[in-house]
């Protein structure tokens, strides 16, 4: 199985588009793209120095656009991508791209969100002195209570011995001054303290903007930095995607998903390497490939042809699915074929390692068919039960 990922900010280095541009029609995209976000894409991709790019208001479009082109580039027929790409993911910022990906948005509204999205958070990081840094190594328990006793928020909980810390830099300070045992920090170059509670009126703003959005359900697994769960539902994913801004980001778990679903092949759009060096670390076994030029689109298209299986939703309409977000043992409900469900219904437990949780279907329905048994191991995104859209009267 062959996922996509894109990644998140402090991925981008000055100039890394440069070498795009060669590429027919990538100017091009880019610069509609950059319209819909009312930014010079091409100038910052290529031209504008470090400090220019780290401005959030333009580091965040930047990347959404960057994945997004890209991604066209090695799909020149985007729908081929559903048959061979088995889920996709995103590291923070990196998610809008994979909601575009899967079909969930347009590339166009995935610019405005992005960009609503990059100003708010910009503006939230102004309010107070906030930054972030990365604690590696140590053991995970310490680092976690260390954070807790200075009042720090694990903003992103990376996998192999990555937390990043962030807080008022005074905590911060305090932090430096007594780092977790075994651990060493490294300050990151970023505007606030993202993915905590100081983000509170960026999400405010966002959700007026995320209900206007139309959404589709996607077309392949989007696995969710809330949790790492599978999300099939267009307006959930929306929804997390603002929920997310002042969310811890649990990369972590998505990699767990990664392994429960068997993947073989990771590919990551550029700017890559970020994501791909955490993957080779935490699953080993699994192929990756950071697109940093158009110099690796031969080995990408290699990965693509000889990893790639279309997802479980490509060829169901996933309206009519509630499907499983997480591996574990499923515990049937006791709808049988023809009951009427509202929506928000329970359907039965998925019992993981993690914990038990409830699946219910959302949009509701009438059931048509069950696709597992009571007590069935699934694996994340595999349809549980199918449903006709209207329920009956």
């Amino acid at each position: 199985m062959l996922i996509l990922v894109a990644p998140g900010q402090g991925a981008q280095s000055p100039g890394f588009l440069t070498p795009w541009l060669e590429i027919e029609g990538f100017r091009e995209r880019l610069e509609w793209l950059g319209a819909c976000a009312d930014l010079d894409l091409v100038h910052y991709g290529t031209e504008a120095g470090a400090d220019e790019i780290r401005d959030t208001a333009v580091t965040q479009p930047l990347l959404v656009a960057s994945a997004l082109v890209s991604a066209v580039t090695l799909f020149p027929h985007p729908v081929d991508a559903f048959r061979r790409i088995g889920a996709v993911a995103g590291h923070s910022v990196g998610e809008i791209a994979a909601a575009a990906g899967a079909g969930v948005i347009s590339a166009e509204q995935a610019m405005v969100f992005v960009r609503e999205r990059g100003r708010a958070m910009a503006d939230a990081a102004r309010r107070e002195p906030t930054s972030m840094v990365a604690v590696l190594g140590g053991d995970k328990d310490t680092v976690l209570a260390k954070l807790d006793e200075y009042g720090l928020t694990p903003a992103n909980v990376n996998g192999a011995g990555q937390v990043v810390a962030a807080g008022s830099v005074a905590a911060l300070d305090k932090l430096k001054s007594d780092p977790p045992e075994g651990a060493r920090l490294r300050p990151l170059q970023v505007a606030g303290a993202f993915h905590t509670a100081y983000m509170a009126t960026a999400v405010d703003g966002l959700q007026r903007y995320a209900a206007a959005i139309t959404t589709k359900d996607p077309r392949t697994r989007v696995l969710s930095d809330l949790d790492g769960g599978v999300v099939h539902s267009g307006t959930e994913l929306i929804g997390r995607l603002v929920e997310q801004v002042a969310q811890p980001v649990r990369w972590d778990l998505v990699m767990d998903t990664m392994k429960d679903l068997g993947v073989t092949a990771v590919i990551e759009m550029p700017p890559a390497g970020t994501l791909t060096g955490m993957i080779r670390r935490a699953l080993p076994k699994v192929e990756t490939l950071a697109l940093r030029t158009p110099a690796d689109l031969e080995a990408a298209k290699r990965l693509v042809q000889e990893h790639g299986e279309a997802s479980p939703l490509e060829n169901n309409p996933t309206w009519r699915l509630v499907i499983a977000p997480q591996a574990g043992t499923f515990r049937r409900g006791d709808a049988e074929p023809g009951a009427a469900l509202a929506a928000g219904t329970p359907i039965g437990t998925l019992v993981s390692r993690r914990d038990d949780l409830p699946v219910t279907a959302r949009h509701g329905g009438t059931v048509v068919e069950w696709l597992v048994e009571d007590g069935d191991p699934v694996s994340p995104g595999q349809p549980l039960v199918r449903l006709h859209p209207e329920v009956s009267s």
